[in-house]
């Protein structure tokens, strides 16, 4: 492969700050080149622990850091905030929405996915989202909301579909939140609104396949689905949701179930840059990439993260946050091998494990050839998780609120915010 280096130290740009452009930028830190990290919003967002935002457990600063806090000790790590459009592969060059034009020497593109909600209609449908941190606080709101609404309804049919939720999606997300709005139901809010009957608040939890949890081993997936049935959620399998409409959850198999919220934790899409872009595309949209972690056809554009289909023995790689974090160090590495005129290496995935928890004491984890559910599963959780948030501050305020919630069985963030803009 040729090189063409046009300047002394090149410029890396970066775009997304989430798991992978964020240890893309921190490997390259000190290093011979220039970085740029561009993101939309100024921070990095530990997106595992969002449904813990979304059920009044954490507040969003706990799971969240400015993305210049993090970089501020490199000397040649700049960040950027804005909102890429479009890039130029032969120019080299990115568009911004604020009109601006950057020139790159590299690009490593790590923007992440988006929601993918098949054929209903978010905004008119009146689904809710727990991909993002404004979603999550605006969940947040509404499911307080819906009580104190069902408080003063004299109708008990509407009053009970105001306290009825349906999750669809029986994957981490789907099943951690749905454990934790169980808890946040009966330990929790009884207290706080004692003239309702709590008893008759619902959570449904749907999944299109035969079991949850697909990615983990199956005996996991059925731990899971015992342990939330414990809790009080209705689990149903093998079924889909078609349409939403007049506050029914509307199934494949022609079953109606009321629901006040309906909450989407199933599927993902292209975000909006990944859809402009003119390359080769795998499953779902993502991105091709070579061993090497290169876009398609292009020989200094690198794809990380959700928006990449990088591939291992067993497939394509999960959209989690593990695989993204270790291409992020890869393809910085394979830049810098460049900058030296050193070969690139290919990638190779490390499994570290999955895991998820089910509300209090329960946890599945699947860590290599070892397998921990119940009680052991539930402190790898907390163990793994504290370890990878990042920032001091943050582990210590998230160790504080979640023993504060064990020992007093209590989520103290209910409250209702919102904007006056």
């Amino acid at each position: 492969m040729a090189r063409h280096h046009d300047r002394a130290r090149p410029k890396v740009v970066i775009v997304g700050a989430g798991f992978g452009g964020l240890q893309c930028a921190l490997r390259l830190a000190s290093k011979p080149v220039d970085v740029l990290l561009i993101d939309r919003n100024n921070y990095h967002l530990f997106t595992p622990l969002l449904y813990q935002v979304a059920s009044s457990l954490l507040n969003p600063s706990e799971i969240a850091i400015p993305v210049r806090s993090v970089v501020s000790r490199a000397r040649n790590v700049r960040f950027r905030l804005g909102n890429v459009t479009g890039v130029d592969f032969k120019t080299r060059r990115l568009q911004i929405t604020d009109g601006a034009d950057i020139a790159y020497d590299y690009l490593v593109l790590a923007v992440g996915c988006a929601t993918n909600y098949f054929n209903l209609d978010p905004q008119r449908d009146g689904l809710s989202g727990v991909k993002d941190l404004p979603e999550a606080l605006a969940l947040r709101n509404r499911v307080l909301e819906q009580f104190e609404i069902a408080l003063t309804e004299p109708d008990e049919e509407k009053r009970t579909k105001l306290m009825s939720f349906v999750i669809v999606g029986g994957g981490p997300t789907g099943v951690e939140y749905a454990g934790a709005l169980a808890e946040l139901f009966r330990r929790v809010l009884v207290h706080d609104f004692p003239d309702l009957d709590l008893t008759r608040a619902r959570v449904v939890l749907i999944e299109g396949r035969d079991r949850l949890l697909i990615d983990f081993p199956s005996p996991l997936g059925n731990y899971a689905r015992e342990r939330l049935q414990k809790l009080g959620v209705e689990v149903r399998l093998g079924s889909l949701v078609q349409g939403y409409e007049n506050r029914f959850a509307h199934l494949d198999n022609g079953e109606r179930i009321p629901a006040g919220t309906l909450i989407w934790a199933a599927g993902v899409q292209p975000t909006g840059l990944t859809q402009h872009l003119t390359v080769p595309r795998a499953t779902a949209g993502r991105v091709e990439v070579d061993d090497f972690l290169r876009v398609a056809g292009q020989d200094r554009v690198y794809a990380i993260g959700d928006m990449a289909a990088v591939r291992d023995a067993s497939g394509l790689l999960p959209m989690m946050a593990p695989p993204a974090m270790q291409a992020g160090r890869h393809a910085a590495d394979n830049i810098l091998r460049d900058v030296r005129d050193q070969p690139a290496q290919r990638f190779r995935y490390r499994d570290k494990g999955i895991m998820a928890t089910i509300g209090r004491n329960a946890g599945v984890a699947r860590i290599g050839r070892l397998r921990l559910k119940g009680f052991v599963g539930w402190v790898a959780w907390l163990l793994i998780h504290l370890y990878f948030l990042i920032g001091f501050r943050n582990r210590v305020a998230v160790l504080l609120q979640w023993g504060w919630n064990y020992f007093k069985y209590d989520r103290p963030i209910r409250i209702i915010t919102r904007s006056d803009n």
